[in-house]
Formats: structure tokens, C-alpha cells, sequence
């Protein structure tokens, strides 16, 4: 039985305002032959199954799912077996894609891991034989000055060397 929602109708505006989505972003959905919205003139009216596909597509790029990926489920909602069908496919797909994004989020932090080892050992150097050549050295040179000149009040205030041989 339908309802009042399925009779529904939605611009290109209130859908990207819903979705947070961008109006090139549905153009280029269209374009794929993901979103298929009526015309009434120039003006794109999308009906409550582009509403509900935009909401599938948006969940499976944000998954990681490519748009032939969800190409191939959302024709699957064609089917007349209450979508049973598909969502045996969509299941196993998206069991698949939780053990890829599983994998890839241990990689990026080993990736992590490495980079941060690798800085804390260049910054350990640095600090033994350069330590004005670490990030936020000119900010410390500058407030050790700043304390310095307060400190002094011979002390004139323009920058000094401090490497200058002192007459």
C-alpha cells in the first residue's frame, strides 16, 4: 500500500540540503544512470526511489563501495522477491568490504606507527646537535629573547646576534 511519502516529490535543493550532498554530485549520479529523476521543464523532480537510491548510493561511497559496485545492488531492487535477493549480495559485499577497511585501517596506523618513529628519532638528533633547526625553535627563540630583554634593562631591543663577537 503506498503512503503519502512514496507520492512525494523532491528538487535537486532539498535533497542536497537532506543528503549534504552537491547538485553536481546528483547530476553526475544521473549521468551513471544511478539516479533517474523526472523533468518538469528544465527542473530535475526526484521522486521517492531516487530519494531512497541517493541514500543507498551515499552509504555505499562512504563504505567505499565503487559506483559499478552499487550499480550492480541497486538493480537488484528491480527484483519482485521483497529484495531478499539483494540483500543476500549486498550482505556478503559488505562483509567483504569491513574485512578491506579493517586491513587498511591496521596499515595506515603501521604507516603511522613508522612515521611517528621515524620523527621521534630525527627529532632526537636535532635536539642533540641542531636544536634551533626543530619545529617551534624561532617560537622558543623568540619568547627566550622576549624574557631576556625583560630580564636586562641595559638591554636595548633590537634583535642581537648572538654568534656576533662581543667588542
Amino acid at each position: 500500500m503506498a503512503t503519502a511519502d512514496d507520492h512525494r516529490t523532491y528538487s535537486i535543493r532539498q535533497l542536497c540540503r537532506e543528503f549534504g550532498a552537491t547538485a553536481r554530485a546528483l547530476r553526475f549520479y544521473e549521468d551513471k544512470g544511478l539516479l533517474t529523476p523526472a523533468r518538469k521543464g528544465q527542473t530535475r523532480v526526484y521522486d521517492a526511489r531516487d530519494r531512497a537510491r541517493l541514500k543507498l548510493i551515499l552509504r555505499g561511497r562512504r563504505i567505499g563501495f565503487t559506483l559499478h559496485e552499487i550499480q550492480d545492488m541497486l538493480d537488484l531492487y528491480d527484483r519482485n522477491d521483497g529484495n531478499t535477493h539483494q540483500m543476500a549480495i549486498a550482505l556478503r559485499r559488505h562483509r567483504a568490504q569491513i574485512e578491506a577497511l579493517k586491513q587498511q585501517r591496521e596499515d595506515l596506523d603501521a604507516a603511522i606507527e613508522t612515521a611517528e618513529a621515524a620523527c621521534a628519532a630525527m627529532e632526537e638528533r636535532l635536539s642533540a646537535m641542531r636544536p634551533d633547526l626543530l619545529p617551534g625553535a624561532e617560537d622558543y627563540e623568540s619568547v627566550l629573547r622576549a624574557r631576556l630583554n625583560h630580564d636586562d634593562p641595559h638591554a636595548h631591543h633590537a634583535p642581537r646576534n648572538p654568534f656576533k663577537a662581543r667588542a
